[in-house]
């Protein structure tokens, strides 16, 4: 099985206006990169649009419909002071949530060992009745509302190494203990959620980092604390919010991960995965400001997404080998 790429040619025309970090040249960059031929394995698939029924386990249906309806004819539309509509906004939020739900569907049914969606507008600010920083619908939560409803599953795990705090993600889920968010960020920045004592009913794990935080931070809270709670959890399935804006090049924040630690936090990621629900992973993309660091960021991201299954077979050959080891050193003894 390979990896499967969500995108659709329609995120490229959310117009979010001149000098706007969040901008189409950002997903252009990143699919460019990922058409070069050490992303070949991938498959590309295009994603749908989400359905009204996806959208409102999340957000209240009369939310939805004045969302959509203040998309302009023409020009642009300022919702706040980040957060931007223009005539393709609308559709290219449907299909940014409607490729996290059909990632789901696909993994779920085993059509491939994982996937990545590169789609914009992202999603984690957006709160079940609120579209803000950058983020019209909530496609993290959206997504993970689908596979309990639609595949049955119980425990759904969002990771979010983005910049700043999900708090659109939190809100959805802090009431509700079948979902466990667990988030890592730069503490004192927008949007001003991510306290480590929000904690929602047991199921909400903020890690705020200070500003200058890099490699050695991360390791740490990552095994000391994240990991030990996500294999508590014994998640079936997890989704990645995938933001790209912790990298020290990154204009909008300050913290300092680079290139390895995305690799080694998506295999740490891969390998809780493959130990609690059978390699299950959907990564969406999120945030990410500089477009040379978003680029490699991205690349490093979804090279070790394509490497999980040899990765996964490797692992099995090695635990085989070690109890025949240990047969044999049983017999002997």
């Amino acid at each position: 099985m390979t990896t499967l790429l969500f995108t659709h040619p329609v995120c490229l025309e959310h117009d979010t206006g001149f000098g706007h970090p969040e901008c189409p040249a950002r997903l252009t960059a990143v699919l460019n990169t990922l058409r070069t031929s050490p992303f070949a394995a991938l498959e590309w698939r295009e994603a749908p649009a989400a359905t009204l029924e996806q959208l409102a386990r999340i957000h209240p249906q009369d939310h939805i419909e004045h969302l959509l309806a203040q998309v302009p004819k023409q020009g642009q539309y300022a919702l706040d002071g980040d957060t931007i509509l223009s005539p393709r906004s609308g559709e290219a939020a449907l299909h940014s949530a409607g490729a996290a739900c059909a990632a789901v569907d696909a993994i779920i049914k085993r059509e491939a060992s994982n996937a990545f969606c590169a789609t914009r507008p992202p999603g984690h600010h957006a709160e079940p009745k609120q579209a803000m920083g950058f983020c019209l619908f909530a496609n993290a939560a959206i997504a993970a509302a689908h596979a309990r409803a639609v595949h049955g599953l119980q425990r759904v795990a969002v990771i979010d190494f983005d910049v700043h705090h999900g708090n659109g993600t939190q809100a959805a889920f802090e009431h509700d203990p079948a979902y466990f968010y667990i988030s890592t960020h730069q503490a004192h920045i927008y949007p001003g959620t991510g306290r480590s004592e929000e904690c929602g009913v047991g199921n909400i794990l903020n890690v705020p980092l200070l500003a200058g935080s890099g490699s050695a931070d991360l390791r740490l809270v990552w095994e000391r604390d994240i990991a030990p709670a996500l294999r508590e959890f014994q998640p079936q399935l997890i989704l990645i919010s995938a933001g790209f804006d912790a990298h020290y090049m990154d204009p909008l924040a300050e913290l300092n991960f680079n290139e390895d630690d995305y690799t080694w936090l998506t295999q740490q990621i891969l390998q809780v995965a493959a130990e609690c629900c059978e390699g299950r992973v959907v990564s969406l993309l999120e945030g990410g400001y500089s477009i040379p660091a978003l680029t490699s960021s991205v690349a490093a991201h979804v090279r070790a997404l394509i490497e999980a299954p040899k990765a996964a077979q490797r692992s099995l050959i090695k635990n085989i080998l070690q109890r025949q080891k240990a047969r044999r050193a049983a017999g002997q003894g």
